[in-house]
């Protein structure tokens, strides 16, 4: 993607993060300008997590929940409702509702958490280095540079794992929940799709119809963006017209910041 086109990607993202309080805890986002048919759900996500992190003070997005209910409408902004079921002196839950003109399109589960002091252990494989220039990933919806070292859409049968570096450029600390989010939510089909040989991304819609139907954040510590990480994927399961993976995200010096799974429709024709 030329440098201006990502450029606009870019701050049209950024825009969208800029949600509008238009009363009590609703808020109102503009839509992507996308040539796609529906909305993509990592803005959604993304949204979401704006909304949740903007209906209360004092604490950080831990978690969030996300069903995609029905197709969202390109074009049209995005209303969030948020009702906050819980606020404690640490933990608090945040019920968030999408809505557009045809109705409600997707409804999260957001939970928060003021940092605390405590035991710090991880058990996780630490990452390989970081793949060289030459192996950037062109994922269009992604305004920012990846790398990966190996295909995510290849036509022969390979392992459903994926693992792809991704810098997203320098921005406020508060963004950083919303634009993780929104990153994870390209991939996990991908890799579903590796162990079928001859089938790619690329043949959606004529010789399989894929849609995300949940997905979910968990965000461990606080990270900053500017920085490369690894969202390293396994895809366990493809079943009954389903397929569900999962992911952690790790700093390039091995520290795990987050982790994600979805659950997306993938049935073939």
């Amino acid at each position: 993607m030329p440098t201006d086109a990502t450029d606009d990607l870019w701050n049209d993202l950024l825009g969208c993060l800029d949600l509008t309080a238009v009363d009590g805890l609703a808020f109102e986002g503009r839509s992507q300008r996308l040539d796609h048919r529906r909305l993509f759900g990592g803005q959604l996500l993304a949204q979401f997590a704006r909304a949740a992190s903007r209906s209360l003070t004092g604490k950080e997005l831990k978690s969030l929940h996300t069903q995609f209910l029905r197709e969202g409408r390109t074009g049209e902004p995005v209303r969030y409702e948020a009702e906050v079921a819980r606020q404690g002196r640490t933990f608090a839950s945040v019920r968030l509702t999408a809505r557009q003109g045809h109705g409600v399109i997707a409804v999260a589960h957001a939970s928060l958490h003021a940092w605390e002091d405590g035991p710090d252990r991880q058990t996780v494989d630490p990452p390989a280095a970081l793949p060289g220039p030459e192996r950037r990933a062109d994922l269009g919806l992604l305004p920012w540079e990846s790398r990966a070292a190996s295909d995510l859409d290849t036509e022969k049968a390979e392992s459903p794992v994926h693992e792809l570096w991704t810098r997203v450029p320098g921005a406020p600390r508060a963004l950083a929940p919303a634009l993780l989010a929104y990153a994870t939510d390209l991939t996990p089909i991908g890799t579903a799709l590796r162990p079928l040989a001859g089938v790619t991304q690329a043949d959606a819609g004529k010789v399989f119809a894929s849609a995300v139907t949940s997905h979910t954040v968990w965000f461990h510590r606080p990270f900053d963006n500017g920085q490369w990480l690894l969202l390293r994927q396994h895809s366990p399961l493809a079943a009954h017209g389903r397929c569900f993976g999962r992911g952690d995200v790790l700093t390039g010096t091995g520290q795990l910041v987050a982790s994600f799974a979805q659950e997306a429709l993938l049935r073939f024709a």
